[in-house]
């Protein structure tokens, strides 16, 4: 396949808490989470999303760590650097008519110095009227000349295609960045099973062979926290033994680990139960397959 003509780049969702970056991502992400593997995710970007098209590849992400509000101002010098705000195609800075301008005054001076296109989102223009509006992005524009200001609400999905329209004509020319046909749009479940699998096959090493299957049998997302209840197969009592461990030391071990990354990943509290149950046999039960989703074709 020749890539002439196509695009791809990296477009970095920076902005505070409740200033809603989330709802945001979602709108321009979708509800689908692109899962890639460890290797690609490098230490600068975290992966929220990616959205394919035959011409296209938009990579969004955020950068973690970079606001860090009522920290230390050293720490947070510290704690950042310019790179992850440079190494995006284009940077979108979300911020809301509620927040001051000058809440992050050392992170606004870096991205005075990114070469990056900026497009600065105001959000939530529901919750305010032209005049104030006009006020606040004069504001924002004597701090931030070289941004490209665009007021939007998510929750109304207003200036949302506007949007994805402005970021699509700023996404430079170039071939994608991950294989196209490696990346599957999997609903959130899919990734808790793969999390959960790869603690698994890292913590138990050789004494668990690749006969083990987790499945996700309870996945509700509020506000606030995800509660996941999920089950792993094994074929023998003594592979459900070994996972569970001495006094059930094992599989609490793997859940906490499974749980920390899963929080990380979703960005939320995670209550996470895990049950162990034994399917004799399971990887030559055809029913028992196409329940974990394996195509039988």
């Amino acid at each position: 396949m020749h890539n002439s003509g196509h695009k791809s780049g990296f477009v970095n969702i920076v902005g505070n808490p409740n200033v809603g970056k989330s709802t945001l991502m979602n709108l321009l992400v979708g509800e689908r989470i692109s899962i890639i593997t460890s290797k690609a995710q490098t230490t600068r970007h975290r992966i929220m999303g990616i959205v394919n098209t035959d011409e296209m590849q938009i990579v969004y992400s955020d950068t973690p760590g970079v606001l860090k509000p009522n920290y230390k101002l050293q720490e947070s010098m510290l704690g950042f650097s310019q790179s992850a705000l440079d190494d995006a195609d284009i940077l979108v800075y979300v911020t809301d008519v509620v927040e001051k301008i000058d809440k992050n005054d050392f992170f606004l001076e870096k991205v005075k110095k990114t070469t990056s296109p900026v497009l600065l989102l105001i959000n939530k223009i529901d919750l305010t009227h032209q005049k104030e509006l006009e006020k606040t992005v004069a504001g924002w524009q004597a701090v931030l000349p070289q941004a490209e200001i665009i007021p939007v609400s998510a929750t109304n999905k207003f200036n949302i295609d506007y949007l994805k329209k402005r970021i699509e004509a700023l996404i430079p020319d170039s071939p994608p960045y991950f294989e196209k046909d490696t990346l599957t749009d999997r609903p959130a479940r899919f990734f808790v099973t793969e999390m959960i699998r790869e603690k698994i096959l890292l913590y138990y090493q050789k004494e668990i062979p690749y006969s083990v299957e987790v499945a996700v049998e309870q996945f509700i997302e509020s506000a606030d926290l995800i509660t996941i209840k999920s089950l792993i197969i094994v074929e023998r009592d003594s592979q459900k033994g070994i996972i569970i461990g001495d006094q059930g030391k094992a599989l609490k071990k793997v859940g906490t680990m499974a749980r920390k990354d899963l929080e990380k990943f979703f960005d939320k509290k995670i209550f996470l139960e895990m049950f162990v149950r034994v399917e004799k046999d399971w990887r030559n039960r055809d029913s028992l397959l196409r329940k974990f989703g394996y195509n039988l074709e």
